[in-house]
């Protein structure tokens, strides 16, 4: 218990300037126990105060701590029990009685009587003690009142004390007389003993020598003790008379710290009461603006909005630990809430018959607006309805659920009215698209029937080759509407429907943009993330082509999205939910009517994109319009495709020549038409994968027409229409065809030379095969001067087969060779006097050679040809003149 005393003397009692009496370890009477102290301390400060506090061992270590402190003074009896027998119950009466019982009989006596001290000592007998023993407080009594009440505690016994230097002194010096003190022990004890005797002796002697001085300093003692007792009565009644001053002392101390903790009170309470009322009143305008506030005007918008601020900021303060308990507090909250509902129902009353009266002005302009191919504006609406933005924030924020069903109200209406509204322009759209095609073509006989660049896929699948002259009647049978071409007709109605198309695009994008704006400012959907109802993703797949495609809706639903972005995009789609849907048809209708309006509208489309992506990847403009680009490329693939199926089932005459063939024709009209679209457009790599895929097309279905046509020479067919593509690819400077026109030359070249020298063998067959037997006798071994002496190739054989070829019959055979070579070369692409040239060229070879094999083979002869090669050109000349 010691150790526990000066523990708790040492952390809870010292630092609080107090000093421990007494202490008692107890447990409550007739519960679970818990054991605790009981400790009575006095202060070290003046006043005294003397208290009794509960110390509670802490559940979360190994220390102690105050729990419960009562004033002495407010004990008004110590009940002990039973005074005769050993009970370690007892009970204190504070402002209610508190029952203990003490770990022994003796620690509880101790404290009691410790409690007894003080009382006695303090409170002058102001505490009853009742069923103690007398014994108990008779011991505790001191033998004098003036006696300090922790004497018991302060009087200590006599402790050892250590001999001062003087003594040390006289103890080593008789130690020394007697030198056997250390050795004999006994002996050293007994003549010390003698020693003693001798001095009681003589002072017992000297002082019967002195009685007198006795009886004199006796009665100076009895004297002495008088006045002892005297000053004592005396130092009774003044600290009795001390003892009224130091309780009226006390008295006014403590009324003076009551004064201090009331005027501390009243000043929290104060401050508790100004911030209630400085932010918990709401003036009586804020309140009339809530309740009648005029909604139509600017100015009551205005007030509207500073009450409903206001509203807002009451209702949000912080409120300190025990102001919901106040009944002003409590009642305030209520008048909050009922003005929040009533203006939040009468915002949003409102709100729905804005969006009614604004929707039905708007239906009235629809008219004028569709017969000029323009959708309405709605900046209108959205200036008027922005007024009320943070109204809206603040239902956002107080009335969520009146939030939600006012922006699905809006979200029902606009969709109904802009559903309309689109679907009455695209009619226009697409009416003026029909439009243009009846007026020049009669719902598009023209490209049913003409071999012309048509988007009709079916158009070349019984196309046949009828040779240059037949073509051209056909193409001019087809002439219509003045002096226009069919091709000018394609040209002019592509033009008009990019105009259509592209102004579609540019009346959708302001549209949706500036309701997409609108939904994010007037709903305050830009800032803090919120859980919204299920939205169809995006996903992103792949192109038929094998380019990235632009993102698809995805079949399922996800149940929560955690961005405000997401609920525009939700709020869009259910507003615009049209649009893709009419998109997709109007360019069903465009590519209907001509496949390679794709080629418009996938450009048109690429650029509409890429400026949406730029404004806000995430935004439904740029989702949309991805979804629908997904579209214009399939069919830009199908068109691809279908050009090359085209190729695939061509058929070809029997009977005439071939010339160029109508999808090599096709091909270059396709990319100029295509080059001019794309020209600095965003997906230009679309179109030169298709380039790849039709220029590959081409190359074998002209191999494969060329290997079939039996009217026209195969090397005839390749050269003329590879000469048409490399000059094609050459003038339009397509750099990713560079390769396939390397390639067109090189075909072209080898083609024309084969055509050439397959042609040149006939006019002198008979001189071609005698050379031919020359140079095989030279093969074999045989010398050259040595030939002449072969009888097949003597020198009368060879002015034998000299002489069938005299120049007249050489002209003759090279004119029959021009109009055979006229007849298998078609007049579009004018290679006559290219092939002609290329035959004179090869002639002159031939003749060299013929000659310095006569030269060689035949020395000295004088052997020569019966024309010369001056005689050749004039040939030539003539013929191609004549011609």
């Amino acid at each position: 218990m010691t150790a526990i005393k000066h523990a708790l003397q040492r952390d809870i009692f010292t630092p609080n300037d107090e000093r421990l009496l007494g202490i008692v370890n107890v447990c409550k009477a007739g519960k679970k126990k818990k054991n605790c102290f009981l400790c009575a301390t006095v202060s070290t400060e003046r006043p005294v105060q003397v208290k009794v506090v509960k110390v509670k061992k802490s559940d979360k270590g190994d220390f102690y701590k105050r729990q419960l402190t009562w004033e002495l003074r407010d004990l008004t009896e110590v009940d002990a029990k039973d005074a005769s027998k050993e009970n370690p119950e007892f009970d204190l009466h504070f402002e209610k009685v508190y029952r203990w019982v003490a770990s022994s009989t003796a620690e509880k006596n101790s404290f009691i009587s410790c409690i007894w001290k003080l009382n006695q000592r303090y409170l002058r007998k102001k505490v009853e003690f009742v069923n103690v023993s007398s014994q108990l407080l008779e011991e505790s009594v001191p033998s004098g009142e003036s006696q300090s009440v922790a004497g018991g505690d302060e009087d200590a016994l006599d402790e050892y004390q250590e001999l001062s230097t003087r003594e040390e002194q006289d103890i080593e010096g008789m130690m020394e007389m007697c030198e056997f003190a250390v050795s004999n022990a006994e002996a050293f004890a007994e003549q010390l003993s003698r020693e003693l005797q001798v001095l009681d002796g003589a002072n017992i002697q000297s002082i019967m020598a002195s009685e007198k001085q006795v009886n004199i300093l006796m009665h100076l003692l009895d004297e002495a003790l008088s006045e002892v007792d005297t000053i004592e009565g005396k130092l009774s009644s003044y600290e009795e008379m001390l003892q009224s001053v130091k309780e009226q002392m006390d008295q006014i101390s403590q009324s003076n710290r009551l004064i201090q903790i009331s005027n501390t009170n009243n000043g929290k309470l104060l401050d508790e009461i100004q911030f209630v009322v400085n932010y918990m009143d709401l003036s009586k305008g804020h309140i009339r603006a809530l309740q009648e506030g005029d909604l139509m005007s600017p100015k009551g918008i205005e007030a509207c909005i500073n009450a409903s601020e206001a509203l807002l900021q009451c209702m949000n303060v912080a409120l300190r630990p025990g102001h919901d308990k106040l009944m002003a507090v409590t009642q305030q909250q209520l008048l909050f809430a009922e003005l929040r509902d009533t203006f939040a129902r009468r915002l949003t009353n409102h709100l729905n018959n804005v969006f009614v009266h604004q929707g039905h002005d708007q239906s009235s302009t629809l008219s004028q607006h569709t017969a000029e191919m323009m959708l309405p504006k709605h900046s209108p609406l959205h200036r008027d309805l922005l007024r009320y933005a943070k109204l809206m924030e603040w239902l956002k924020n107080t009335h969520r659920e009146k939030y939600e069903g006012l922006s699905r109200t809006y979200v029902d209406y606009m969709s109904r009215l802009y559903e309309r509204e689109i679907k009455d322009f695209f009619e226009v759209a697409k009416i003026k698209m029909a439009g243009t095609t009846k007026e020049a073509k009669g719902k598009f006989g023209l490209h049913g029937s003409s071999g012309k660049l048509t988007g009709s896929t079916s158009s070349l699948n019984k196309l046949t080759v009828q040779g240059s002259n037949s073509r051209r009647s056909q193409s001019s049978s087809l002439l219509d509407m003045g002096n226009m071409s069919a091709s000018d007709l394609d040209v002019a109605d592509r033009t008009k429907f990019d105009k259509i198309f592209e102004q579609v695009l540019s009346e959708l994008e302001p549209l949706c943009l500036a309701e997409q704006d609108f939904i994010s400012k007037f709903f305050k959907l830009q800032q803090h993330p919120t859980v919204i109802p299920p939205l169809a993703q995006p996903e992103t797949e792949e192109s038929d082509g094998g380019t990235p495609s632009r993102v698809a809706p995805q079949a399922e639903h996800r149940h929560s999205l955690s961005s405000e972005k997401d609920l525009v995009r939700l709020m869009m789609n259910k507003i615009f939910q049209s649009i893709e849907t009419e998109l997709n048809s109007l360019i069903a209708l465009g590519d209907k009517i001509d496949s390679f309006n794709s080629l418009y509208m996938l450009v048109k489309m690429s650029h509409h994109v890429w400026t949406a992506e730029n404004v806000d990847p995430a935004s439904y403009l740029s989702t949309t319009l991805g979804n629908v680009l997904v579209t214009v490329k399939r069919n830009f693939d199908k068109c691809i495709s279908g050009q090359i199926r085209q190729m695939e089932e061509i058929k070809i005459s029997k009977k005439s020549k071939v010339g160029i063939l109508p999808f090599v024709t096709n091909f270059e009209e396709f990319a100029e038409l295509a080059e001019t679209i794309f020209r600095n457009a965003e997906r230009r790599g679309d179109l030169d994968k298709a380039y790849v895929k039709l220029i590959r097309a081409v190359f074998v279905n002209v191999e494969k027409v060329a290997s079939e046509s039996q009217k026209t020479p195969r090397d005839v067919v390749m050269m003329e229409n590879f000469h048409h593509i490399f000059s094609t690819l050459s003038r339009l400077k397509i750099s990713c065809l560079d390769a396939e026109r390397r390639e067109a030359k090189h075909k072209y070249t080898d083609h024309l030379q084969s055509y050439v020298i397959n042609s040149l063998g006939q006019p002198l067959e008979k001189l071609n095969h005698f050379f031919e037997g020359v140079e095989a006798r030279v093969a074999q071994g045989v010398r050259e001067e040595e030939v002449s002496y072969q009888l097949a190739f003597n020198k009368q054989e060879l002015r034998k087969v000299i002489k069938e070829y005299p120049g007249k019959e050489v002209k003759k055979g090279l004119d029959n060779l021009y109009k055979k070579v006229d007849k298998h070369l078609c007049e579009e692409e004018s290679l006559l006097q290219v092939v002609w040239h290329s035959m004179q060229d090869e002639f002159i070879r031939q003749y060299k050679h013929f000659e310095d094999l006569i030269g060689r083979c035949y020395p000295g002869s004088g052997i020569t040809m019966e024309f010369t090669i001056q005689d050749m050109l004039e040939y030539f000349s003539s013929i191609a003149q004549s011609h």
